[in-house]
């Protein structure tokens, strides 16, 4: 099959390499030259995914069979022709389209499917968000309806925050949609990620949850598996399972959780694998999560997702802005037991950007606790300089 991958990080990387080892062809696509995913893609494009007519130009260009998006910043609305084309979507026009935009998906998962969510409403003005503010009360989240990894996300605490929220939601928007989502804050114990992995004809599997702590709306440590009742798991996976149904197609989705003293609470959704779910390449599973997207979308037969062994993963963040960044302490965490790590091979750095990740792995019997604090310390002997 031709993919043509709209996007390419270091998720789309890892996907490219699954790719790759099945004899796929990879056309990586970003707005930036020497992307993450370029570097092992067969060829690659440079181009503004928001531009519509510059999307139809390299989708007619290559033909693809397959269109895998990995960001929000695609003109999704194209999609839909994409598909009536014969080009397959992952997981779908609908599916791209609506989870490329977190008012489609919020309306989608509590109005139509009465999924329980936080309190929100809509903003599109520094008014508006004040007036939204007032309705579901402080303390609440602002999110930019397009953005990721926490771009232009807020709490808002007082009134005098409005203001500079608004400001940093616009700045932090991807595309071109000038709008927000205001939550109520949800008084939760933890969060998850719930790897969802619909199939064209087999059964819906679930990965083992994933939990994870953020910072600045942007994940810092995931592991897997992460600690959630019986009751609160099967109320999680039949969340999934309506949402993903609701979508269409076939693939991994990686659905959010809010775990709360009032049971499970719905957050977000995305159409691809899962940044939080990076943890799966420490070999805590029999396929990681790429592997699992990529044989969904191929129709693969999946006959299980089994558990092997606990992980975590911890990012390797940079703290200034670099043309060109380098790297030390790569020797002391190849020196780790049980420890692996990756270098995303981002060609600029500036502060807080993701730029590796280490991977620490052991037996299911170790508390995960002793993981998570291993996976930080490998992390943090690596540093990033300009």
């Amino acid at each position: 099959m031709k993919i043509l991958l709209l996007g390419s990080g270091e998720l789309g990387k890892e996907f490219t390499i699954a790719a790759q080892r099945i004899g796929q062809i990879v056309i990586a696509v970003d707005n930036y030259e020497n992307a993450p995913a370029m570097q092992v893609a067969h060829s690659f494009e440079v181009i503004n995914m928001l531009d519509g007519t510059e999307l139809d130009r390299i989708v007619a260009k290559h033909n693809p069979d397959i269109i895998v998006p990995e960001i929000e910043a695609i003109r999704t609305e194209r999609f839909y022709d994409y598909e009536k084309q014969g080009i397959t979507v992952v997981p779908s026009a609908k599916a791209a389209n609506f989870t490329m935009n977190r008012k489609a998906i919020r309306d989608l998962a509590a109005k139509e499917l009465g999924l329980k969510t936080a309190n929100y409403r809509y903003a599109t003005s520094a008014d508006e968000l004040e007036k939204a503010v007032l309705e579901v009360g402080m303390p609440c989240v602002i999110k930019p309806l397009m953005s990721s990894s926490g771009k232009g996300q807020s709490t808002i605490k007082t009134i005098s925050d409005i203001e500079k929220a608004w400001s940093y939601a616009v700045e932090g928007s991807r595309g071109d949609v000038v709008e927000v989502i205001v939550e109520s804050f949800v008084k939760f114990n933890s969060e998850i990620t719930l790897l969802t992995v619909v199939q064209n004809n087999n059964p819906t599997l679930f990965c083992a949850p994933i939990g994870h702590r953020q910072e600045r709306g942007d994940y810092q440590e995931s592991w897997q598996p992460a600690r959630i009742s019986d009751k609160n798991l099967f109320e999680a996976q039949d969340m999934a399972e309506k949402v993903t149904e609701a979508l269409g197609g076939a693939g991994l989705f990686g659905v959010e959780f809010f775990l709360t003293d009032d049971g499970v609470y719905f957050s977000e959704l995305s159409p691809r694998p899962h940044d939080t779910g990076m943890v799966t390449l420490a070999g805590t599973q029999n396929f990681n999560e790429f592997e699992l997207h990529l044989r969904a979308i191929l129709s693969l037969p999946i006959f299980e997702i089994k558990l092997e062994k606990a992980g975590a993963s911890a990012v390797i963040s940079a703290n200034e802005n670099s043309e060109n960044p380098t790297y030390s302490g790569i020797e002391k965490i190849a020196a780790l037991p049980k420890t692996d790590f990756r270098i995303f091979g981002k060609p600029t750095s500036r502060p807080f950007r993701r730029m590796g990740v280490s991977l620490v792995y052991d037996s299911l019997e170790t508390p995960i606790e002793d993981i998570v604090e291993r996976a930080i310390a490998a992390a943090n002997v690596v540093n990033v300089h300009h």
